[in-house]
């Protein structure tokens, strides 16, 4: 948190085995405080939301590309020339054996 920033006091409510994590972990040293567990909780929770953000972006705009890079091809096209592919290859890989 910035110094600059105020921090609001809040009340949560959580059910008893998240609150036992919690305290578990303070006792245990690993956070100073249940209000510094939250707020790491937040933080990745943030992080997680502008990932899921990004990865939206990224969808949408492959999507849009997609959508403008010329005629589509119909999935029986598509299957017919990996079966030829593969043809291709199981017959360069039996010549390589002989």
């Amino acid at each position: 948190m910035k110094h600059t920033d105020k921090a609001e006091k809040i009340s949560i409510t959580l059910p008893p085995d998240m609150l036992n994590i919690i305290r578990e972990k303070v006792k245990d040293g690993a956070y100073a405080s249940t209000s510094e567990v939250i707020r790491e909780a937040m933080r990745l929770w943030q992080r997680q939301e502008e990932e899921h953000s990004a990865i939206l972006a990224s969808i949408k705009a492959r999507l849009e590309q997609s959508a403008h890079s010329g005629e589509p091809v119909s999935l029986d096209r598509v299957f017919e020339k990996l079966e030829q592919l593969h043809q291709q290859r199981i017959s360069a890989t039996s010549d390589e054996k002989l």
